[in-house]
């Protein structure tokens, strides 16, 4: 497994600043282990550099129109659980929704551990006991663990869950999905009356902030589970020995790109060596950019099933007298 200490280490042997077999100073490795932190924050706020998307669950508080999302944010989980290996058992939700992506804190959690995939648990705050597999391996006795999002620089898509009916009954088959519109700051002050109430969300304004993303919703809502989309910044390394998972041509992307930003700290290089990583850096990052950038797959749904004039069996269920 690659660690920042490994790219560090392989950055400064491309730029001559140290040898091969050699291992950089405390100093040395501190400062381009700063440098990579520095270049990923930068990373975050290139969309085609993003491999992943955030998918951020929390419900509604009736009669609340404002969130907070981050570490110590109000749209975050609390929930019982224990950790052994890198899985987390989740036992039952106190509060929020367990999703991928959050960062968990706790006594004894490791800094930086994140929800990385779904095992047994499937998250939200209906399937979520279970199981789920974490990024650091760890031992962590049962205990109560908060889950946070990292701060989106930007919300996607939404889409509200209505768990409930009118009568407050639990929906058949998990309830129904209603997309909300994304304001732009111009569009939300247009609304006259922003605490108006209503059964959900319908439209909602994100400003980034600094440390907290802040959330308004409109109308002021009863009821409902919120689904953000938004995509995945990169969290900082907490440790030079961070056990990285990233996509393939990502490591050889931040060795590359790492080494480029350190050239003029160290001068080392010639004019060769110079051209050689310029070279290799924009090839990593156009590589990885050139991925991402391709269209998602999406469905494509023929007109047996979209249209009126369909001649599919579905036809039986009307009688035949509608066309």
């Amino acid at each position: 497994m690659t660690t920042p200490l490994d790219i560090v280490t392989r950055a400064l042997k491309d730029i001559g600043a140290i040898a091969a077999g050699e291992t950089p100073a405390p100093d040395e490795a501190q400062d381009a282990f700063d440098m990579l932190n520095d270049m990923i924050d930068q990373w975050s706020n290139e969309n085609m550099m993003m491999y992943n998307v955030t998918e951020i669950i929390f419900p509604v508080t009736a009669g609340q129109i404002n969130y907070t999302i981050g570490p110590g944010g109000t749209a975050q989980a609390s929930f019982n659980g224990s950790i052994v290996g890198n899985i987390l058992t989740v036992t039952s939700v106190l509060s929020g929704a367990v999703a991928l992506n959050q960062t968990l804190t706790g006594t004894g959690i490791t800094p930086g551990t994140q929800i990385m995939a779904f095992e047994s648990g499937a998250g939200g705050n209906t399937l979520e006991a279970g199981t789920y597999k974490l990024n650091y391996a760890q031992t962590v006795a049962a205990t109560t663990i908060t889950a946070y999002y990292q701060k989106p620089l930007a919300i996607d898509s939404a889409f509200v869950r209505i768990n409930t009916n009118a009568n407050g009954q639990p929906v058949v088959n998990g309830g129904l999905d209603y997309p909300i519109a994304i304001l732009a700051l111009q569009d939300y002050e247009m609304i006259g009356l922003k605490t108006l109430s209503g059964p959900w969300p319908k439209a909602l304004y994100y400003n980034p902030g600094d440390t907290l993303g802040n959330l308004a919703v409109w109308p002021n809502p009863s009821q409902g589970e919120l689904h953000l989309f938004c995509e995945t910044i990169f969290p900082r390394f907490t440790t030079e020995f961070n056990d990285i998972q990233i996509p393939q041509g990502y490591v050889n992307a931040l060795r590359w790109c790492l080494a480029e930003r350190l050239m003029p700290m160290y001068g080392k290089a010639n004019t060769t060596q110079i051209q050689m990583i310029n070279a290799f850096a924009a090839q990593a990052k156009a590589t990885i950019k050139r991925t991402n950038m391709q269209p998602q797959q999406t469905a494509m749904y023929s007109d047996v099933i979209t249209s009126m004039n369909s001649r599919d069996a579905g036809w039986i269920l009307t009688g035949g007298f509608f066309r």
